[in-house]
């Protein structure tokens, strides 16, 4: 049981970090055709555009991903409280 809780916290950190990167690098020009830069959009729009369907932007900020993070942390919250 520990290593299925060790398994599922570094996929959330990992995750979680994943989306840090995405959303710093809307600060930065960047190569959208980078194979990394594609791995990361791929994997993080798809939750990151349920949010932004939901919350619009303020002006030129996107406050989505605020969101974002909140209901990963209460997804892992309540997946944590599942496995134990």
């Amino acid at each position: 049981m520990n290593s299925l809780f060790s398994f599922l916290d570094v996929a959330f950190w990992v995750y979680e970090m994943m989306l840090l990167i995405r959303i710093l690098m809307s600060w930065f020009p960047h190569n959208p055709y980078n194979p990394i830069v594609r791995f990361l959009y791929e994997t993080t729009d798809p939750y990151l555009n349920i949010f932004r369907r939901i919350i619009p932007p303020l002006g030129m900020v996107d406050i989505s991903p605020i969101a974002a993070f909140l209901v990963l942390r209460m997804i892992q919250s309540f997946v944590f409280n599942l496995v134990r």
